[in-house]
């Protein structure tokens, strides 16, 4: 076999794992997230300021909110159950230590400082979880595309050839979920006046970006023979065109039908795709080809995953432009987020029953077709990432409130009433985080390019442990330096 041939065939006919397993790695995010936040208020309480240098903010961001990641889906694998129970430990004895010194100084009784903490006003056009969630999953993603070529890298993380839910299935769906959060439809304000078709033509226009990759990606791929799996989207698709797709038919749907309305038209949409596959011979066309034996015979039989999965992915977007619509409804007070909280643990837990039925009656979770269980855990999932992702906010938030002058960058800060007599205009934090999320589709194109580069200089099939984790670190690092050193100088590059 040829060196194509047989990293093909190590990135095929996989299974996946399990859920537990998964929702396992999903907690370190927010785990590191809160570690990063609780030794930034430790440094603040022994120096007095927050940390402002930006060559230390950004090795700790690295070390703590991106190396953890490295390693879970590497070396640590075997022991990822046993990772979130770690830092969980290590998050609650820094806020111990945090406490304990400030009940030393400060002798105000507990009770009072969770009444502050529950009655603290808070910026509701802010919600520093959505900004977090995307960033991460890109960062998911961009270690999970390099990372799968390594031996290290466990099999059952890859993506699953039919049926199965790997961690990269998850990423795809959650990529979709992501960009539903904050597309345009989410974000513009009601305007009755304004005509139902008038942004669409822009918002078509806007994805002129995603078709370039997409074709450049397809060229690229085909000229130098770079290996690819072929039952993932097919011979021509990939994953560019259906970020464009979708975005194009959602608009166009969200144009129709009210937007307030869109987990209508998901659930009818995904229901309606089940019922094709369950009843017709649909199933069979999109795993075996229209001769029965995976033929690749015209665009639609040679594409037939990525163009009939769109159904499945345009489901799980229009759903999540409901969940970034209710997410974006005015939420002033920790009280309110609170109870948004319950409403998101109901949310998921509805999610998973509705996916053990599903699977239960219909078929498991497949990512190659996008049907209905694939639908129901790509949002059970995304729902309680971004749960945690609020919760570890915050406990940020309360921990914050203990320590005088103490500020966590990407994280809620208590909006202080206004005061004429006195002007505050604290520069900004330097943040990985808010690097990243400048340029997020810079950083997913970067993370592309340099995977290719890997994987053409370097024989990731037989690389030793030490080299493998040298090569995901340094690729990560200058992908996080370069995003770093475009904040620091304000570069955004986007113009579309």
């Amino acid at each position: 076999m040829s060196q194509k041939q047989l990293k093909e065939a190590f990135i095929s006919n996989l299974n996946g794992t399990s859920l537990l397993e998964i929702s396992a790695g999903l907690s370190l995010a927010p785990l590191c997230l809160l570690c990063r936040g609780l030794l930034l208020i430790v440094h603040c309480l022994h120096y007095g300021k927050p940390m402002s240098s930006r060559k230390h903010s950004l090795l700790l961001d690295f070390v703590v909110l991106v190396s953890p990641l490295v390693l879970s889906c590497t070396i640590l694998s075997p022991i990822i159950y046993f990772m979130p129970v770690i830092l969980a430990a290590f998050c609650a004895g820094i806020f111990c230590k945090i406490y304990s010194q400030r009940k030393r100084e400060a002798r105000v009784p507990l009770g009072q400082v969770v009444k502050e903490f529950q009655q603290a006003r808070l910026d509701p056009e802010c919600i520093p979880a959505i900004t977090v969630f995307r960033v991460y999953v890109n960062v998911l993603t961009s270690i999970s595309i390099l990372a799968v070529d390594f031996p290290q890298y466990p099999r059952r993380y890859a993506k699953a050839e039919t049926y199965g839910t790997g961690a990269m299935d998850l990423g795809v769906g959650a990529f979709i979920f992501g960009n539903a959060l904050v597309c345009p439809e989410v974000r513009q304000k009601p305007c009755r006046t304004q005509p139902r078709f008038s942004s669409l033509a822009r918002q078509v226009f806007s994805v002129w970006p995603l078709l370039s990759l997409g074709v450049g990606r397809l060229l690229s791929v085909k000229s130098i023979e770079y290996h690819e799996h072929t039952s993932e989207y097919g011979v021509h698709w990939n994953f560019f065109f259906t970020l464009a797709a979708v975005r194009i038919a959602a608009s166009l749907l969200l144009a129709v039908f009210p937007k307030h309305k869109a987990w209508l038209v998901a659930a009818a949409l995904a229901v309606l795709y089940q019922l094709l596959l369950s009843t017709t011979s649909l199933r069979a066309f999109i795993l075996h080809g229209s001769d029965g034996r995976g033929s690749r015979r015209g665009f639609l039989d040679a594409n037939r995953e990525g163009l009939f999965s769109l159904l499945g992915y345009l489901a799980v977007y229009l759903a999540s432009v409901q969940v970034g619509l209710w997410l974006l409804q005015r939420r002033a007070s920790v009280r309110s987020w609170l109870e948004a909280l319950g409403v998101l643990a109901g949310a998921v837990v509805a999610l998973f029953v509705l996916l053990q039925l599903c699977q239960a009656c219909t078929e498991p979770v497949s990512r190659r077709l996008a049907n209905l269980p694939f639908c129901a855990w790509v949002l059970g999932h995304c729902l309680l990432l971004l749960s945690c992702f609020v919760l570890s906010d915050l406990s940020l938030l309360f921990t914050g409130l203990l320590v005088q002058g103490s500020s966590v960058p990407c994280c809620w800060k208590v909006v202080q009433p206004p005061n004429p007599g006195k002007k505050e205009d604290k520069p900004s934090q330097p943040c990985l985080i808010s690097a990243i999320n400048k340029n997020q589709l810079l950083f997913f194109l970067l993370a592309n390019v340099m995977t290719g580069a890997v994987n053409i200089l370097v024989d990731t099939l037989h690389s030793k442990a030490a080299f493998t984790l040298c090569i995901l670190h340094l690729y990560m690092f200058l992908n996080c330096l370069i995003m770093y050193m475009l904040h620091a100088k304000n570069i955004v590059l986007k113009f579309w």
